[in-house]
């Protein structure tokens, strides 16, 4: 039983008087019923007055202690003494019911450090036992804190004014709009002190007309009397305990003993006031009075929270029955009632299949463009166009642009699609396709512009020496490049492998894992990424240095320079943003897939597409078939075309020649002014050598 500003209610047996207590109740035993009150609820006061009570006659069997630092304090030390105190084990409880207490937090005058524990130790679900005065000052840091809203919930006791938060305070440095956020949505919890219904109680009265005598006696206003409201409670109780001493009595009378015989080493009769206060039932003018095992009182419990700054009621709890009664109009701020605790929620996450799906499909277009490439590649490879572009350094592109679109496939399987035991060899799957189609691709476009750099910006003397063409140093390179890969990735395998690292990331209060490639040699990734880099700058470097040069030996160098722009600036962008967003799985997959695809489409169709237009425009494909058929040669007629462009060139050289010869004879004279020998020198003729 809970008294407001009343620290302890106890009431002493005495052997020598009769007592008929108010409202026409007789006991058949003497009783004297003695109040000490404590204005402030001190525990240190009431443990003064506890021992003065036990250390003076007459003996006590039953105490009733009214605020809960009082209550406490009294049954702890009532045990030694085998009393009966009228106080209901929380903790004891919340055991019972399956739940758990996770920490406490207790305060005597500031509570601002234990409201800040409260916010560090992730509490959601709050419990406040103390006063109206307390609870203001507990709100306003309450409000400090934040430690309200849609993850918390406070669970009050329900005495209160129902104005408590709007009540100046000057203990308090908060505003009222201030209060009023702060215990927004609030639950509060109190026994029905009243009985609603008008039935006759085990007194003869009503509960209105006990509010009636109630008001009569006390002759001045309720709402200024302490403990007004708990009155109901406190008149069952003096009824409980009467009977139950009552009872008690008759079973003693049975075994020979009796009340007087009470002392505080007689646990026996201690023990049958026990049963006979559980065995208790009877209908009081606050409701159907009975008892738990525990001694506790099981009434109606109403359930109210503050709903826009006013108290609604929410539900009822029948203990008696365990039963509740809710009208489902509570509102919880967020729309949800929130979770006691951060939930661990072991759940991966998966790629977008929807945008795994459609990259595969330009996948797989782009690996079917490249196959087209490269088949026009080998079929025209008799063509002299074809052939003037180095066929065979466009089989490795296409061939490399294939590798690479094949990459965006398992790039994308993640757990969705495979095991944990899969997840190694993917990982090295695209590695290796990844590095190598790069190599292939890149590396063959490189070789071209790194050869035209080489021979038309060096001196002349120089590059009369370099003008001729060894294709053989050309695969040399590209297949310099794929080693080396070969080689870097083979270590890397052996070294450290690839496999899935776990990430574990919050969103919406709810715990996440993603699994993603990795493995402990960080060193690994900046090595693979800086040499691709390099050769991308330097890329870059050599188109911009040729873009002005003219050869008929790699006829498509301006093309291959447009392509390294578009894949450098390409790939120099992704890398980074790929490892920035390496936990969204969703941006990283796109990024890092489309780049990959319009990387080789981009190299395919400046590559390749210029010279299917061009064969198929001017029919060069054809006429190069009727050549070959008419003359019988084989499909190789390079040296039989210079030969035919050297006569051309030189019988025109010889007209041109002849013509100078004659405007530069000397007028009266049959010789020139310059004897040009075009042969061998003629023995007969008289004119002079200049």
């Amino acid at each position: 039983m809970t008294v407001t500003e009343t620290s302890t209610i106890t009431i002493t047996i005495s052997i020598s008087i009769t007592v008929t207590i108010t409202f026409t109740m007789t006991i058949t035993f003497t009783i004297t019923v003695t109040m000490t009150i404590s204005i402030d609820c001190d525990p240190g006061q009431a443990t003064k007055y506890l021992y003065e009570l036990l250390y003076n006659d007459p003996i006590k069997i039953i105490l009733m202690p009214g605020c809960s630092s009082v209550s406490t304090l009294v049954a702890e030390a009532a045990r030694m003494w085998n009393l009966i105190v009228t106080l209901d084990d929380l903790d004891q409880r919340v055991k019972e019911a399956g739940l758990e207490i996770t920490f406490r937090q207790s305060f005597f005058s500031d509570p601002a450090a234990p409201v800040r524990n409260l916010k560090r130790q992730d509490a959601r679900i709050i419990v406040g036992l103390f006063y109206e005065t307390e609870a203001r000052k507990v709100f306003c840091e309450v409000y400090k804190e934040k430690l309200y809203g849609k993850k918390y919930v406070w669970f009050l006791i329900g005495w209160y004014a129902d104005n408590w938060f709007r009540i100046k305070d000057p203990a308090i440095n908060c505003t009222e709009a201030e209060m009023a956020e702060a215990v927004e949505g609030h639950v509060t919890t109190e026994i029905v002190m009243l009985n609603p219904e008008n039935t006759r109680s085990i007194s003869n009265m009503t509960s209105q007309e006990f509010i009636e005598k109630l008001q009569t006696r006390l002759g001045k206003n309720p709402e200024e009397t302490g403990g007004f409201q708990e009155a109901p409670l406190a008149y069952d109780a003096i009824w409980a305990l009467a009977l139950a001493l009552n009872k008690t009595s008759a079973e003693l009378v049975k075994k020979g003993l009796r009340l007087e015989d009470f002392n505080y080493n007689n646990k026996n009769i201690t023990d049958e006031i026990y049963r006979a206060l559980n065995s208790s039932a009877f209908e009081g003018v606050s409701g159907h009075v009975v008892f738990d095992a525990s001694g506790s009182r099981m009434a109606w419990t109403l359930i109210e929270q503050l709903q826009g700054g006013v108290y609604k009621k929410i539900g009822y709890y029948d203990s008696t029955k365990d039963n509740l009664s809710w009208y489902n109009n509570d509102k919880w701020i967020g729309g949800a009632p929130p979770a006691d605790y951060t939930k661990v929620i072991t759940t991966f996450r998966f790629l977008s299949q929807k945008l795994f799906i459609s990259v595969s499909v330009l996948a797989s277009l782009g690996i079917l463009l490249a196959i087209i490439c490269l088949a026009f590649n080998i079929y025209n490879g008799h063509v002299r166009y074809i052939q003037n572009s180095q066929p065979y350094l466009n089989n490795m592109t296409a061939v490399g642009c294939t590798l690479a679109l094949a990459a965006v496939f398992p790039l994308g399987l993640d757990g969705y699609h495979i095991g944990p035991g899969l997840f190694p060899f993917v990982c090295q799957a695209r590695l290796w396709l990844l590095g190598l189609g790069f190599s292939l691709a890149y590396g063959s476009m490189f070789t071209k512009i790194w050869w035209v750099h080489t021979v038309f910006t060096k001196k002349e003397e120089k590059k009369e020496k370099r003008k001729t063409l060894e294709p053989w140093k050309l695969y040399a390179t590209v297949g310099l490049l794929v080693g080396l890969d070969v080689v870097t990735l083979i270590i890397w395998q052996i070294v450290d492998p690839l496999h899935r690292t776990i990430e574990v990331g919050q969103r919406g209060g709810v715990l996440t894992v993603l699994g993603r490639l990795g493995g402990r040699c960080s060193r690994c990734w900046g090595i693979f990424y800086g040499f691709k880099g390099l050769l991308l700058l330097l890329g870059i470097f050599l188109a911009y240095e040729t873009k002005s040069v003219s050869t008929e030996k790699i006829n498509d160098h301006r093309a291959v320079g447009m392509a390294i722009y578009n894949v450098a600036v390409l790939c120099l962008i992704t890398a980074p943003v790929t490892m920035i967003l390496s936990s969204q799985q969703d941006a990283a997959f796109a990024f890092a897939s489309l780049a990959v695809v319009f990387s080789s489409y981009i190299t395919l169709v400046v590559l390749f597409v210029p010279k299917m237009r061009r064969l198929i425009t001017r029919g060069e494909w054809q006429s190069e078939q009727q050549d070959t058929m008419k003359t019988g040669s084989s499909t190789n007629n390079n040296e039989e075309e210079k030969s035919r462009l050297l006569e051309k060139e030189n019988r025109e050289l010889e007209k041109i020649i002849a013509e100078l010869i004659l405007d530069l004879i000397v007028p009266g004279s049959d010789c020139p002014w310059i004897w040009l020998v075009l042969g061998p020198a003629d023995p007969g003729s008289t004119c002079p050598w200049i």
